[in-house]
């Protein structure tokens, strides 16, 4: 059955005009975080932003040009990670995270941006940096949706930068210069990994 349409009076189109110059986030049970959404780099991927102080705001590639994909694994779970990279005391971030169970992807730092997470400040400001769930001992943290939704997002990151998809341009934490970490570590399947990344 339809509606009978209100009748517009004068002071309904006058309350209508006053809304419409109201912010939306100003209006009672707007959602606090509407104001602060940002749009992702990567459509498949969640807002989870890392705190300001994690990260160095940039403009790349016109500040500097990005050339790798850096491989992480967390040591932490998927929640500890994304709190770690809002706590501004923690001088640490990744563009993504990739949760082990169902390749669930999160980004906390624009690509465009410089992430905290190589150890090496000019690696740092030429790559993305990738974190995945899990730890280099357990192996069974590498789930095909983790390789899977990590593979897809590498491959995009990739064909927006011109990068090219080999062990030369996709690496691990372990081969930056100067770091002391040993992620992803040896149980990390590269071959399949590059032939997924080269796949989609």
């Amino acid at each position: 059955m339809e509606r009978a349409r209100p009748h517009l009076t004068r002071r309904r189109l006058l309350h209508g005009a006053a809304l419409t110059a109201v912010p939306f986030a100003l209006l009672p049970g707007a959602p606090a975080a509407a104001a602060g959404t940002r749009t992702v780099d990567c459509p498949a991927a969640e807002w989870a932003p890392a705190s300001t102080a994690n990260y160095t705001a940039s403009s790349r590639p016109a500040s500097h040009p990005v050339d790798r994909v850096i491989i992480h694994v967390t040591q932490e779970t998927y929640a500890t990670t994304l709190s770690i990279f809002q706590n501004p005391q923690k001088n640490v971030s990744a563009h993504y995270v990739v949760r082990s169970a169902d390749g669930h992807l999160a980004q906390c730092v624009r690509e465009a941006d410089i992430a905290w997470h190589a150890g090496n400040w000019d690696y740092n400001t030429r790559s993305i940096g990738i974190e995945h769930e899990g730890w280099v001992d357990r192996p069974d943290c590498f789930t095909d949706a983790l390789y899977e939704r990590s593979a897809g997002l590498t491959a995009s990151v990739c064909a927006r930068y011109g990068i090219p998809m080999d062990r030369a341009h996709i690496i691990g934490h372990h081969e930056v210069p100067g770091t002391d970490h040993t992620d992803p570590g040896p149980d990390w399947d590269w071959v399949r990994y590059l032939r997924l990344v080269n796949f989609v």
